[in-house]
């Protein structure tokens, strides 16, 4: 009881002090010692009063620890009283009041004439109020309403200097708290009406104005009507941006691109608003431009390709191979960024808005001012610029390149990639072979400085002489090898065993191994020389001759087996070929790899290396001799036989006809054998 007391004093204390404040007349200085004087007063009651109830709160606690229960019942009744009155309360009728100060019609014209002067308030309406009065703590504004709404200081953080007067924006966020006082929200209002301004200049295209505050991932951060807002780096300018901090604190202005309130995303650009002023230069500068006019231009960027130029609203560009005579790797080696050149236009397209630019074009061919004594002959030195596979370039003098041809620069007539040769950026002294000063074309040689090796091979690799070279190359058809440099020659593939039958040049050597070679033939105007490693060694064909006989049987080894016959390897490892059908054995199979049998030399080929044999004829030939022997001797009895028939007794002709008998089942066993 003795808090709620207090509680209810210190309110009615506050009350009546804010209402002396406002109803108390005369200067603002007697005003404001009047309110210091009551002040005191009233802090002196408020402290009488809280004394009082401290000794009261102690004397209650002590009694409601005696005793709690009557306590208990006290509050009960209160209650019951307490809900008594509150319906008493909303019973009453308010209009019943007798009012002795205006009567009915008295106060309907009074509300008449009062009420028009309000505003009809809704909450969480934006409105526009008036700041009646600013302390350190609360900022007073008036909305027309019947009663001025309070607003924390801090909403106005953001501008110190605030003062009474001043229009501010504010949201309605209740008319009436418990204490009967209109709340407001500076803060809120201004983001509502931040967000209405943004989508407005979002429709209507309007600019704006803010101030960009920091940088970000891709562009920076820009404050528009109190919200933050993305400006893409490539929204910036037109120009490529160097240094984004230049621009952070700087107030620019805006296009609202992009309104996103769901995600709260707002994209705006600067370039929109450049670009706009732009295409309008861009129409009358492309309208007087004329092919070969030279004009004054800024470097606005670099790539890889070319530069592109500034030419005061509209951008051209010149491609590398414009910027110099000679060959550059980047247009940095030429131009700067913001260098100012001039340039010649080549050509343009008005629809599409480009300009080719060149800059070499306003200076003199360099073939203009060659030499007029250079001629074909001469020697020459310069500098590797571009290396590809059938050649390089070499560069005479800036602007002037000569091509010197992978088959100019050795005598070897086997080529290979000019990489092996030369790397971009080396000396070269060369000779000059053609030259167009018209066509603006030259052609180098290299080996031309040097002698050629042909002109004396005869007497260094005269025929039949012995040399170990290297082998550099295979193909199906033999080996190249190099005799010396700028002399290659070839070891053809029969010439490379007396004995062996190779498939492939890579089951006898490997690149980069040393072989012995003889010379067997030079060919000086082909440029060709033709050498042979069986040579070395006697033929042995003319041995193998003596020894392989034809209609002779020797021991020969089955090795390999092909479609049509078998490879025979005989004595001193020579290679033999039996056909298929002269494989077959006594039993009626063909031999198999790995077989050691038989072989009959059917035919031997001096000239042509080939021996050709068979299994087959040295089993079945015997057979043929048994068979015609037992003939001879049958024929033979059957003459005898005949001879003495007319002698013949009944016992002779039963002798006769067992052997007739006996004749008969030999020729079938015989052929039974077989």
């Amino acid at each position: 009881m003795s808090e709620k007391k207090t509680k209810k004093t210190t309110e009615e204390v506050v009350e009546n002090t804010e209402i002396q404040e406002e109803n108390t007349p005369g200067a603002e200085d007697s005003k404001d010692e009047t309110n210091r004087s009551e002040g005191a007063s009233q802090e002196e009651k408020v402290e009488v009063v809280t004394e009082v109830t401290d000794e009261q709160l102690a004397v209650e606690e002590v009694v409601q620890e005696e005793k709690v229960e009557a306590v208990t019942e006290v509050k009960k009744k209160e209650k019951a009283t307490k809900k008594k009155k509150v319906a008493n309360e909303e019973a009453f009728d308010w209009d019943k009041l007798d009012s002795t100060d205006y009567s009915q019609k008295e106060r309907d014209a009074l509300e008449q004439e009062y009420l028009p002067t309000l505003s009809a308030v809704e909450d969480k309406k934006v409105l526009d109020g008036t700041v009646v009065r600013v302390t350190d703590r609360e900022v007073i504004v008036d909305i027309n309403f019947k009663s001025d709404g309070v607003i924390g200081r801090n909403e106005f953080r953001y501008n110190p200097d605030l003062k009474a007067g001043d229009t501010v924006e504010v949201l309605v966020e209740k008319q009436e708290d418990k204490n009967g006082q209109l709340i407001l929200s500076h803060r809120r209002a201004r983001v509502l009406r931040a967000w209405e301004k943004v989508n407005i200049a979002q429709d209507t295209g309007e600019i704006v104005e803010g101030t960009i505050k920091s940088r970000t991932k891709g562009g920076m951060i820009v404050e528009v009507f109190g919200i933050e807002a993305f400006l893409p780096g490539s929204q910036i300018d037109v120009k490529p941006i160097r240094d984004y901090d230049e621009y952070v604190g700087k107030k620019m202005e805006f296009k609202v691109l992009k309104v996103n309130e769901v995600f709260r995303n707002v994209v705006v650009s600067h370039k929109a608003l450049i670009e706009a002023d732009i295409e309008e230069q861009k129409k009358e500068i492309m309208s007087k431009l004329e092919k070969g006019q030279v004009l004054e231009g800024v470097v606005k960027n670099t790539t890889s390709y070319g530069v592109f130029i500034d030419l005061g609203g509209v951008d051209g560009l010149i491609h590398i191979t414009d910027l110099s005579w000679g060959r550059i790797s980047h247009p940095e080696e030429v131009v700067t960024l913001d260098e100012k050149i001039n340039v010649v236009i080549l050509d343009f397209d008005e629809d599409k808005k480009r300009i080719q630019l060149g800059l070499k074009q306003l200076s003199k061919h360099p073939w203009d001012s060659l030499d007029e004594k250079l001629k074909v002959g001469d020697k020459v030195n310069g500098k590797v610029v571009v290396v590809a596979d059938y050649g390089v370039f070499v560069e005479i003098q800036p602007g002037i390149e000569a091509l010197l041809h992978v088959s100019e620069m050795s005598w070897s007539t086997h080529l290979r990639s000019a990489n092996d040769f030369f790397k971009v950026g080396d000396d070269v002294d060369a000779q000059i072979l053609t030259l167009d000063k018209e066509e603006r074309k030259m052609s180098l040689g290299i080996k031309q400085m040097q002698e050629d090796p042909w002109s004396v091979i005869t007497k260094k690799f005269p025929v039949d002489s012995k040399h170990k070279v290297k082998v550099i190359n295979f193909t199906n058809f033999g080996i190249f090898v190099e005799l010396d440099e700028g002399i290659d020659g070839l070891v053809h593939i029969s010439d490379l065993s007396w004995t062996k039958k190779i498939k492939h040049p890579a089951e006898f050597t490997s690149v980069g191994e040393m072989l012995e070679v003889v010379v067997l033939e030079i060919d000086i105007e082909n440029r060709r020389i033709s050498l042979g490693h069986k040579q070395l060694e006697d033929n042995p064909w003319d041995t193998y001759e003596t020894i392989f006989i034809e209609g002779n049987v020797y021991k020969g080894k089955v090795t390999e087996m092909f479609e049509k016959g078998a490879l025979v390897v005989l004595d001193h490892d020579v290679e033999a070929f039996a056909p298929k059908r002269h494989l077959e054995k006594d039993n009626g199979s063909n031999a198999g790899v790995g077989e050691e049998l038989d072989f009959k030399v059917l035919e031997f080929s001096k000239e042509n290396k080939k021996i050709l044999l068979s299994h087959t004829l040295t089993f079945k030939e015997e057979e043929k001799k048994a068979k015609n022997k037992a003939a001879k001797s049958t024929k033979k009895q059957v003459e005898r036989i005949q001879e003495s028939q007319q002698k013949s007794t009944l016992g002779d002709l039963d002798v006769l006809s067992e052997l007739k008998d006996d004749i008969t089942t030999k020729e079938k066993e015989k052929k039974n054998d077989e």
